[in-house]
């Protein structure tokens, strides 16, 4: 299948591991131009050194997506870089589970505001692009309840709420919004390593939940976001598309 991504521009929150990076790695693959950011310069230098030494175009910076000024600032200098935007992914997540008063006000900066924050600053771009994208990263915490229903859970549901209300707004004008809710995904240095280490007991309710008996890689989740990205899902719009090895058993009408 022909995805279209040729010549294209995209900005991708949270790049530089997990998801994140394996969408940045699937964009270039596909031929897009990526700009990306994190929170850790060394992570970024880093990554931006790997993808530049296979000829990629990417540009890493780092930004706190929880600072409004710095987020719009980012996706302004990207968008002068890259002499345009045409699909942004928002996959930043401060991974405040524990429900608490701190995790509330940093999931509803990060989670929710970064995605919004990053969407605004966006949009007069992806405008005049030809067929813009978005898509948010939600979570399957977002549609039921599980042990990270708090904070969490909240806030991703708040995304897809929000993507939603994008798409039917945005329809008309030529820019296309759907999330994609990932199960649970395990890869170095993300928080299933950690809790296989630190709380065995939850890993393996966990594992146990999920029928085809393992975790989500991130290209397996990331495969979803380029496709959704790209011209081959033109009429795909207002979509949560559950990548979760059927780990859910809610029904999605």
């Amino acid at each position: 299948m022909e995805l279209g991504l040729a010549g294209k521009r995209f900005l991708v929150t949270g790049g530089t591991r997990g998801i994140g990076r394996a969408v940045v790695d699937g964009l270039l693959t596909e031929g897009a131009a990526v700009a990306y950011c994190a929170r850790t310069a060394d992570a970024v230098a880093e990554v931006e050194s790997e993808l530049k030494a296979g000829g990629a175009t990417a540009i890493g910076t780092a930004v706190d997506v929880g600072d409004a000024a710095a987020l719009k600032k980012w996706v302004s200098d990207s968008a002068a870089a890259l002499g345009g935007v045409d699909g942004v992914v928002a996959n930043v997540s401060a991974l405040a589970i524990p429900d608490n008063q701190e995790n509330w006000r940093t999931s509803f900066d990060v989670d929710l505001m970064g995605t919004i924050g990053l969407v605004e600053a966006a949009l007069p771009h992806l405008l005049t692009a030809d067929s813009g994208s978005i898509v948010t990263i939600s979570s399957v915490s977002g549609r039921e309840i599980d042990f990270a229903s708090g904070p969490y859970g909240t806030m991703k549901a708040a995304i897809i709420h929000y993507t939603q209300g994008l798409a039917f707004n945005l329809a008309g004008k030529g820019v296309r919004a759907n999330t994609v809710s990932p199960g649970n995904t395990y890869f170095p240095g993300g928080v299933w390593p950690s809790i296989e280490e630190n709380d065995p007991e939850l890993f393996a309710t966990a594992l146990g939940l999920n029928p085809t008996g393992r975790m989500a890689t991130p290209r397996e989740v990331a495969n979803a976001v380029v496709f959704l990205s790209s011209s081959a899902a033109s009429f795909i719009t207002g979509t949560n598309l559950v990548v979760d090895g059927a780990l859910t058993r809610g029904v999605q009408f």
